[in-house]
């Protein structure tokens, strides 16, 4: 992962994208949340794990996401696995629709932080990896370590 730029914490990575996809693009959204959830996510209390992205209508949703509900929050928490509103300009949507309606794309989310105080998530258009694709980057990965090993004896 590149050095965070200045104001950026991290909340929650989901790293099985890069096992699972094979990204193309990435694109900062932000989200539509309640008060609730951003005092979890502030507590690090989310996984991405199972989420994707969606549209519905002219508009992007992140389904699957779970944000666990606030220690402190009693009548007023959320349910954990709502779907949450992407904010993204209307461009970069309709950009991103047409990609999507290619055959085997879909939006992944691979992170979440907080920039200047707000949550933001980076979603990135991504092509399923066919099993022989992970067998070859476990290969390559496993060449690069034995070439790493040689070259500091």
């Amino acid at each position: 992962m590149s050095p965070k730029p200045e104001g950026e914490k991290p909340i929650a990575l989901n790293r099985e994208v890069h096992r699972k996809f094979a990204v193309e693009e990435r694109v900062e959204a932000g989200l539509v949340l309640k008060g609730t959830e951003v005092k979890s996510l502030r507590e690090g209390r989310v996984s991405l794990k199972e989420s994707f992205a969606r549209f519905k209508g002219p508009e992007l949703f992140l389904v699957g996401l779970h944000i666990a509900p606030y220690s402190a929050g009693n009548i007023w928490n959320h349910p954990p696995r709502r779907p949450r509103k992407l904010l993204l300009k209307k461009r970069e949507l309709k950009r991103l629709m047409g990609r999507v309606q290619e055959r085997g794309y879909t939006l992944v989310p691979i992170r979440m932080y907080f920039k200047r105080g707000i949550a933001k998530v980076e979603i990135g258009l991504a092509k399923g990896k066919k099993i022989y694709d992970r067998r070859q980057d476990i290969k390559r990965r496993e060449l690069e370590r034995e070439m790493g090993r040689a070259i500091k004896r």
